[in-house]
């Protein structure tokens, strides 16, 4: 039981220590002067596919992007949800099948509601 946990407390070490060298390696490479610091014309310009934009370089996008973005990613981590539960299908038995069924029927109110209301449309 114990050994378990072992394995739990040695990835949260590895995933502190991954984070604190992450944030520590710039500032370490600017002490020992590895980072250039001088700024030049070109370092301060900007670079978009290689050439200068022509017109307005600030775009607004469409906010569908964003909440067709948004819900991709809530339907992603949804289905992820879903491993747990097709691994262990024969433990689960019945109830694990109607929590399911449940999971499902929430999502697809949700679904019909945003196609009702128009969200899902390209206008």
């Amino acid at each position: 039981m114990i050994a378990d946990f072992g394995y739990i407390g040695i990835l949260l070490i590895v995933g502190i220590l991954f984070t604190i060298t992450t944030l520590l390696l710039p500032i370490t490479f600017r002490l020992f002067k590895i980072v250039p610091r001088k700024s030049s014309p070109a370092k301060e310009s900007t670079y978009e596919c290689g050439m200068e934009t022509i017109g307005k370089t600030w775009v607004q996008f469409n906010f569908r992007y964003y909440f067709f973005a948004v819900l991709f990613v809530a339907l992603d981590v949804l289905t992820v949800f879903l491993y747990p539960w097709a691994v262990n299908l024969k433990g689960l038995g019945l109830y694990g099948l109607i929590s399911v069924a449940v999971f499902f029927a929430i999502l697809m109110v949700g679904y019909v509601y945003a196609w009702y209301k128009g969200a899902l449309e390209w206008k």
